[in-house]
């Protein structure tokens, strides 16, 4: 799964990296604790081009009432994906990147506590995760929502957990955007080993409170 990550590409360096129109109401950056239904960043095919704007952390079905009215979508599986009645259209119609520097996953150990770990690029480029995305709107509130794709992590990560997002190459953007005909299905699997590493960080990120660079720092396992 992927429930916090770190983002502190400029909205300027992104919108470049990504060819992409920035939207006005963009979210700060950097930020080292991205959480759920927090406003992210996110890139997906309008028109004639590319947008990069704001959306809400958790997809909202449409049928859901209010945004409590139903479980926290905030990752979507790909084994799944096409399948689900929450996801399916989406995932046909509706493909989006989400800008990112890293993203943490825990352990725990023999007395339950948790250890976070931060994975990142090996190669020290940003990533960009496989989304999906809906608009949701009742009683006049309105929201552009997000889920994170997620595979079966790769025998390198999988010491840590065993699932991670579906973290696309630069050849790959295009593809799952629609821009590029179909057979975006096959990219939604997890990059070849060494293409990220991963160290233990400090117990302060457990809090969705916590902010600063110190988050990322790495300690000894």
């Amino acid at each position: 799964m992927c429930g916090r990550f770190a983002v502190t590409l400029p909205p300027d360096a992104m919108a470049q990296l990504f060819a992409a129109v920035p939207a006005n109401d963009l979210p700060p950056v950097p930020n080292y604790n991205v959480c759920p239904t927090n406003a992210v960043h996110a890139v997906w095919h309008q028109g004639e081009g590319r947008r990069l704007g704001a959306m809400r952390w958790g997809f909202l079905p449409h049928w859901y009432k209010s945004p409590t009215d139903g479980p926290l979508l905030i990752n979507a599986r790909a084994e799944t994906l096409a399948e689900k009645a929450a996801f399916r259209t989406a995932a046909r119609e509706r493909r989006c990147l989400i800008p990112a520097s890293g993203f943490y996953e825990w352990t725990r150990d023999a007395e339950g506590t948790r250890h976070p770990w931060y994975f990142r690029r090996a190669d020290g480029e940003p990533m960009a995760f496989a989304g999906i995305w809906q608009d949701w709107e009742r009683g006049g509130e309105a929201h552009r929502t997000c889920a994170i794709v997620t595979c079966a992590a790769s025998r390198d990560l999988a010491a840590v957990h065993h699932r991670m997002p579906v973290v696309l190459e630069p050849e790959h953007w295009a593809l799952w955007l629609g821009e590029a005909g179909h057979g975006a299905a096959a990219v939604m699997q997890a990059p070849p080993e060494g293409t990220l590493e991963f160290f233990r960080v400090g117990r302060a990120v457990n809090s969705n409170r916590a902010s600063g660079p110190e988050l990322i720092e790495p300690v000894e396992a």
